[in-house]
């Protein structure tokens, strides 16, 4: 068996895992490395330097296609002014709990020296991890 229907065989296997297996195209571009190693395994005579190229083809692929092809993971942003319900107080400098989109957040006030009581009305300024960052309406407002 010649090594050029060995590398056909590789990629066709790789990219079909793919269908299988979804690995976010890392399979798919081994795959097609395979591909373009058996056409250079035609001029290429060393099984040693086929493998090198199979493995520097399917690291800069996969590489690229994290680059353009895969989506680009986007920094979650709040957007400006957005409203919030406390669910408890926030105590200057401690966090508390806000309702926002439905959902039950930890929150801190931006301003250290502030209160906000419970069932209040507050504008979500923006996010540090899983905290949200508020701002009292009653202070914006003034």
């Amino acid at each position: 068996m010649s090594t050029t229907l060995i590398w056909l065989i590789l990629g066709a296997c790789l990219c079909l895992s793919e269908l299988f297996v979804p690995t976010a195209f890392v399979a798919f571009m081994m795959g097609i490395s395979a591909f373009i190693v058996a056409l250079l395994s035609l001029a290429l005579g060393n099984l040693w330097l086929q493998a090198l190229c199979w493995l520097l083809l399917s690291t800069t692929l996969i590489l690229l296609s994290r680059k353009y092809i895969s989506p680009r993971r986007r920094r979650s942003k709040i957007r400006d002014a957005v409203l919030a319900e406390t669910i408890t107080e926030i105590p200057p400098g401690k966090t508390g709990r806000v309702l926002y989109e439905g959902n039950s957040w930890q929150a801190r006030c931006d301003d250290d020296n502030a209160f906000i009581a419970a069932y209040q009305r507050v504008y979500v300024v923006r996010r540090e991890g899983t905290t949200l960052i508020v701002m009292p309406e009653n202070i914006l407002h003034s």
